[in-house]
């Protein structure tokens, strides 16, 4: 059984709009603040809760109930949840599953994440949707009045202008080895030379590298303020640069670094890795009203043009139009707004997509991305 659940929580919005419901997170009394965001996946909460691309955001879950199958140590993305705040309807005060190594909540305790139950989500959601993603603090201090709160919130930093890569990226260099084992979805040959690749972290998902590891790659994870320098003297056969938190157009190195190497070396981006790269080649971005967040997100192929249901987890977006002026052409469109999902330079071998191919969770539509990648650089460095 969890723990008892009833303390008093509240998130306080920006705009005076106040929720109240039940800890069943951090035990001492505290307040935290963040951007406001929502998550649709019916599961998936543990590869959420630990995505670092969710640092410096209090994350609403839609799904009814969260929690019911508990914590593995198998399905984090980081070593700890980077969330500044969780909250759902109704948190399962069991947990039934054989993986299962812990219940949320008490998991939630030992890394001291506010946390916020008995809470009409819909509802919530439906406000966010109206009124975009608003800034908020989540607390269970009660000696702060309503007043307070509300202008906490107001004073807290949105992620507009906000280098957070930075702040979560590794701090030295390693190799990484682990693969995808049972779960690989790829058919790699095992008999073919392995590629070197760089990794630059900006935040990066553990189950990234693992897709890279599967597909063929030796991993070597660098700081994302890795210079070009340090890069070649890797000798690498292609560059990723991974997904992460924040304002893309904050993350000066990292851009820095890419109008080098990316004309260099055959370079693929994801999520944050994608709006950077799109920044070098001299593309623009834009912020989202509330952004996409879910395991269900459909976008369509333009070479084959079929359907792909992805995972994402984004609040901003590439131009498109600043993108046709750079010599890059749209590869994948997001159905939904009509947004860019993916590119591609049409003479330099550079590619990004917006949505996550490594799932994680979600379904394994677009994993073939990490093998187009590696062909990708098996070209470039094929004998003439």
């Amino acid at each position: 059984m969890e723990q008892n659940i009833g303390a008093t929580c509240r998130l306080v919005l920006e705009d005076g709009t106040i929720v109240r419901g039940r800890s069943f997170g951090k035990e001492t009394a505290a307040c935290s603040t963040g951007e406001v965001v929502f998550n649709t996946a019916m599961c998936g909460y543990q590869e959420a809760l630990t995505d670092p691309s969710y640092s410096g955001q209090i994350l609403i879950m839609t799904a009814p109930m969260i929690g019911n199958y508990g914590v593995c140590k198998d399905d984090l993305e980081s070593e700890r949840p980077q969330v500044a705040g969780f909250i759902v309807r109704e948190a399962s005060r069991t947990a039934s599953n054989y993986r299962s190594e812990s219940g949320l909540g008490k998991w939630l305790k030992e890394h001291d994440v506010i946390s916020m139950d008995g809470v009409d989500t819909r509802a919530l959601v439906r406000h966010i949707r109206q009124f975009g993603a608003l800034r908020g603090v989540i607390c269970t201090d009660n000696s702060r009045t309503d007043a307070e709160l509300v202008q906490i919130a107001k004073d807290s930093k949105g992620m507009a202008g906000q280098d957070l890569a930075t702040q979560t990226s590794a701090e030295f260099t390693s190799e990484w080895a682990e693969d995808l084992g049972e779960w690989n979805v790829h058919k790699s040959n095992p008999a073919t030379e392995r590629l070197r690749v760089v990794a630059l972290d900006c935040g990066s998902k553990s189950s990234i590298y693992k897709n890279l590891v599967s597909a063929g790659c030796d991993v070597i994870s660098m700081p994302n303020t890795t210079s070009p320098e340090e890069i070649r003297a890797i000798n690498p056969d292609g560059l990723f640069v991974s997904n992460g938190p924040g304002d893309p157009e904050a993350v000066n190195s990292t851009i820095e670094t890419l109008r080098v190497m990316a004309k260099e070396l055959p370079t693929f981006g994801i999520c944050l890795g994608h709006q950077m790269l799109a920044i070098a080649l001299g593309a623009t971005t834009w912020k989202l009203k509330f952004g996409h967040r879910g395991a269900n997100q459909p976008v369509r192929a333009v070479d084959t043009c079929k359907v792909e249901i992805t995972s994402q987890n984004h609040g901003f977006c590439v131009d498109e139009t600043s993108l046709k002026d750079v010599g890059c052409e749209v590869t994948h469109w997001h159905l939904n707004d009509g947004t860019v999902a993916g590119f591609r330079h049409e003479s330099l071998p550079i590619m990004g997509v917006q949505f996550h191919p490594e799932a994680s969770p979600g379904p394994h539509d677009s994993s073939y991305l990490f093998m187009q990648f590696v062909e990708m650089m098996r070209s470039f460095h094929k004998p003439a």
